[in-house]
């Protein structure tokens, strides 16, 4: 009885963002692929709903070339308008209206870097741009820094998902902070993804562990040596995760406890 519970709740697990509901909780980005057919391949394998998109990196409003919507059609999946290389909150304030004038997308992600070499957020520019995208009624997903401050005033000033940062973007070492985003996770009121760092599968399984809503990847997938097969795996793990999380796990002990009783032994 108790496997059909579980089976049950994982079936009806979802997780709201900004009013809908999803029930993948796994969001892949689209750059770094070979080419848009294989994008389309990885995408369908991870079982998202929500994939990003770099505004001012992926052609999603020229028609007279390779089209992202040609192979990732917009009614099936959330597009989510990215602010990958901007620098000042003016830069990626720019980049979020432009997306909403030339596709209707309300629903952002909003990154604003500190440099190039550790793309790690600009936690002032960041706030500044929050409030004055917020006042415009964007809906607002916003990476940051694993810092339980700074998420607890990211989500005061109105945004609808609060990513920290796993470790830097595009590096694969995992997540380096777990107390870090635990505490986010513990005080959060809003969805908690872990955004950059992933590399493999057991880093979105600990990322679900830790409680978070979901897990938002790219590199992860577009560099592996198989991004199909990396994405099908990347699905999988935020499911076990998830399901290991509300399973609860075994306390951790010092010493062995072994399996089987001792009573009664011939």
């Amino acid at each position: 009885m108790g496997a059909v519970n579980n089976m049950t709740q994982q079936t009806n697990d979802t997780f709201n963002i900004a009013g809908k509901d999803f029930s993948s909780r796994l969001i892949v980005g689209t750059g770094k692929y070979k080419d848009f057919e294989e994008t389309a391949r990885a995408v369908e394998a991870s079982g998202v709903e929500i994939v990003t998109v770099a505004v001012r990196r992926v052609n999603v409003t020229d028609p007279n070339q390779p089209m992202l919507v040609d192979y990732l059609d917009p009614k099936k999946y959330t597009y989510l308008p990215n602010t990958a290389g901007c620098f000042t909150a003016d830069d990626a304030i720019r980049t979020l209206r432009l997306a909403r004038e030339a596709g209707g997308w309300n629903l952002v992600k909003l990154e604003v870097l500190g440099d190039q070499k550790t793309l790690y957020p600009n936690m002032i520019e960041t706030l500044q741009a929050t409030e004055v995208l917020i006042k415009e009624g964007f809906d607002v997903m916003v990476y940051c820094s694993d810092d339980p401050i700074m998420a607890k005033r990211l989500e005061d000033l109105g945004c609808c998902a609060i990513m920290p940062l796993g470790a830097p973007i595009g590096s694969g070492l995992g997540i380096q902070n777990p107390v870090q985003i635990r505490l986010i996770v513990e005080q959060a009121n809003v969805p908690v993804l872990v955004d950059a760092g992933v590399g493999t599968a057991s880093d979105a399984a600990v990322a679900m562990e830790l409680g978070c809503d979901g897990v938002l990847m790219n590199t992860a997938i577009a560099d592996a040596k198989d991004p199909i097969a990396m994405a099908r795996a990347m699905k999988l793990a935020v499911e076990a995760g998830r399901l290991a999380y509300h399973a609860g796990r075994m306390p951790k002990k010092l010493y062995a406890d072994p399996s089987s009783p001792l009573a009664g032994l011939i």
